[in-house]
């Protein structure tokens, strides 16, 4: 599998004070000066994960590859599938922070890098608000999750050319194709809404306080909050979902599940998206109650997750967390 992780989210927009807000008052990142028409945002030891520009497109979704052999495996292979690559200019490549990249954009028209060589930074990460950190390392930055005219049409393109692994599907409420490309349940994930762009990318915390304490800030500024506070069904995850500066969704999550990608067996998941909770704020009632009633069947059946494991987490989770744990 030559991608290894999502490495980072490039976002474009032009209300940068308000994502200044956004990423480190309510997600927690630390914010790192750029200036210009550019803001950008560390999670863990990388120099950053997070970047905001006046000058880029809606999103893209930046993919991390082990090495340059790994990268010019990858654009070959796309281009003997078709697919146009670009070779980032070195200007582009000091903005991202990494040694090298490529662009290209899936079927859809999604715009896509990938890179390796990142930068990690020289200085200890200082987050924007009180927490215990980001759960990162090898599992890269979170998971990203497209709207898609067409999950099925989609499949074969990261299934088959990128080689992301199918962890899990569904078809109810619409729809759904989860991948993985290390041992997070999911790294990328299609929502065949029949619309197109980011649906949301996620964060992980390190604590539920740090997770609930967010929920808190984000139900007190009007519009903020987009979905209340739930556990999802296949992940396992404990979250809620913010409305950011720019349309879409940011989920701020704890206590999501790893797998083992040597092992796992894709299947179809029936249960529905949340165990319990996630009311869906940003919908009209109606789709808010069958949302609602999916959860209430599921606790009607019983359906369970297994509680994560408490304590610390592995050394490869948060480099930050890590650094202070061994310098307590």
């Amino acid at each position: 599998m030559a991608i290894i992780a999502l490495g980072y989210m490039v976002i474009g927009s032009d209300r940068l004070d308000a994502w200044d807000g956004f990423a480190t008052g309510l997600l927690g990142m630390q914010r790192v000066d750029r200036g210009g028409g550019l803001r950008a945002f560390r999670m863990d030891d990388r120099q950053q994960r997070l970047i905001v520009s006046d000058s880029a497109g809606p999103a893209t979704i930046g993919w991390e590859v082990p090495d340059a052999i790994g990268l010019d495996d990858l654009a070959a292979r796309l281009e003997a599938a078709g697919t146009r690559v670009a070779r980032a200019p070195r200007g582009i490549a000091e903005e991202r922070q990494v040694a090298d990249l490529i662009s290209f954009r899936d079927p859809q028209g999604t715009m896509l890098e990938a890179f390796h060589g990142a930068v990690t930074a020289d200085r200890p990460f200082i987050p924007g608000r009180p927490i215990t950190g980001f759960r990162t390392g090898p599992l890269g930055m979170g998971h990203a999750v497209l709207h898609v005219a067409d999950a099925d049409a989609l499949l074969p393109f990261y299934r088959d050319l990128l080689g992301f692994g199918v962890t899990d599907w569904s078809r109810t409420p619409y729809p759904l194709y989860f991948f993985h490309v290390n041992g997070r349940h999911h790294s990328f994930a299609m929502v065949g809404s029949g619309r197109t762009g980011l649906h949301h990318f996620m964060v992980e915390l390190g604590s539920l306080d740090d997770v609930g304490q967010g929920h808190d800030i984000a139900r007190v500024e009007e519009g903020r909050l987009a979905y209340g506070l739930g556990r999802h069904t296949n992940d396992h995850m404990t979250s809620f979902y913010a409305n950011t500066p720019s349309g879409f969704f940011v989920e701020v999550g704890w206590g999501a599940r790893t797998i083992d990608p040597a092992t796992w067996t894709p299947h179809e998941t029936r249960d529905g998206p949340s165990l319990w909770g996630h009311e869906r704020f940003h919908m009209p009632e109606e789709a808010r109650a069958r949302m609602r009633a999916l959860a209430m069947d599921a606790a009607a059946r019983g359906i369970r997750a297994p509680d994560p494991n408490p304590g610390p987490w592995p050394s490869s989770g948060c480099a930050w967390a890590d650094a202070v744990i061994t310098r307590e």
